[in-house]
C-alpha cells in the first residue's frame, strides 16, 4: 500500500491537508501521486477495452491464420 492510499481513502472525512500533516507529507507530493495514480487507472481502462476487442477480433477468425 502507498504511503499516500491512507490520505486518499480518508480524504473526504478529514481533508488532504490535515492527513497529510499528520502523516509528515507534502500535499504536493500527494497531488502528483494522485495525478499519476488517475494516469495509471486510464491506461489499465484502455487496456481492457483493447484487450476485449482484440478478442472479438480473434473470435471472429474461428482459429484461422492467415487469408482464408
Amino acid at each position: 500500500m502507498s504511503r499516500f492510499q491512507l490520505v486518499h481513502d480518508n480524504r473526504d472525512a478529514y481533508g488532504v491537508k490535515r492527513l497529510c500533516q499528520v502523516r509528515d507529507l507534502n500535499r504536493s507530493s500527494y497531488y502528483k501521486w494522485l495525478a499519476g495514480f488517475e494516469a495509471w487507472a486510464a491506461r489499465q481502462r484502455e487496456d481492457r477495452l483493447l484487450a476485449e476487442e482484440i478478442r472479438e477480433v480473434h473470435g471472429e477468425s474461428r482459429g484461422t491464420y492467415g487469408a482464408s
